[in-house]
């Protein structure tokens, strides 16, 4: 679903990202590890496009970023860490734009939006101006943009940073669901925790580099990474 092949990412003479190479199949949630800084954020905006990288190639369902960026952006949702909305569009404006946009046909958006507003619930608050919403809800209505044409592949930069408990559950089930469906998450995430309850692969990053790659049982079993988990147990 998501093939990264020897991505390298440089600014002026610092190496952001050096050498990655991933494969998130079908059905995976896959997490992606690292400190702030580490080059997770590089790596997510270089594999969906907003970012050109130095070498390397990225392939979406198929498809290259290089070559053919727009039929890969049609495959995917990407979520930022802060997600950069029209603060004078209603929520619902933003959401027709966003299902104008992907091409959802009028049934069909008015259908998802229904369901995916009740889910967050969110729906009360669709008719007022997003510059109205607290962080939480702003999260809520990013969320609900991504799932609503159906992507096959969704990456999200630290997702569950400012959700409440409720809203965090909720995403991790639409998470497996959509994996069930046969699509893919990808996501970066500075908590362990996270990661070991929700995902089936992770990649851990440290400075630019992909250190271990696999299922939490292996990449746990590594002893030559202790001191990295430590590090990240105690953020």
């Amino acid at each position: 679903m998501l093939r990264i092949e020897h991505l390298t990412k440089k600014y002026g003479g610092k190496t952001a990202v050096d050498d990655i190479s991933l494969h998130i199949a079908p059905g995976e949630i896959y997490g992606f590890i690292g400190h702030n800084g580490a080059g997770k954020t590089t790596t997510l905006k270089s594999a969906v496009g907003i970012l050109d990288f130095d070498e390397g190639e990225i392939f979406i369902d198929g498809v290259s970023v290089r070559n053919d960026p727009l039929e890969a952006k049609r495959r995917l949702a990407y979520i930022p860490d802060n997600p950069d909305l029209y603060d004078f569009m209603s929520g619902i404006k933003y959401l027709n734009f966003i299902a104008d946009v992907f091409g959802v046909s009028a049934a069909a958006r008015q259908e998802r939006i229904r369901e995916l507003a009740e889910r967050f619930k969110l729906t009360a608050d669709l008719a007022q101006p997003i510059a109205s919403y607290s962080h939480g809800m702003k999260q809520k209505l990013a969320l609900i943009s991504a799932f609503l044409h159906e992507p096959r592949l969704i990456l999200m930069d630290e997702p569950f940073v400012g959700l409440d408990p409720t809203a965090s559950h909720l995403l991790k089930q639409m998470m497996r669901e959509l994996c069930d469906r046969g699509g893919a998450i990808f996501f970066s995430t500075h908590v362990l925790e996270v990661a070991e309850k929700l995902c089936d692969k992770v990649a851990i990053i440290k400075n630019g580099r992909l250190i271990r790659s696999g299922t939490m049982e292996e990449v746990k079993g590594d002893d030559s990474l202790e001191e990295v988990f430590l590090e990240l147990e105690e953020k």
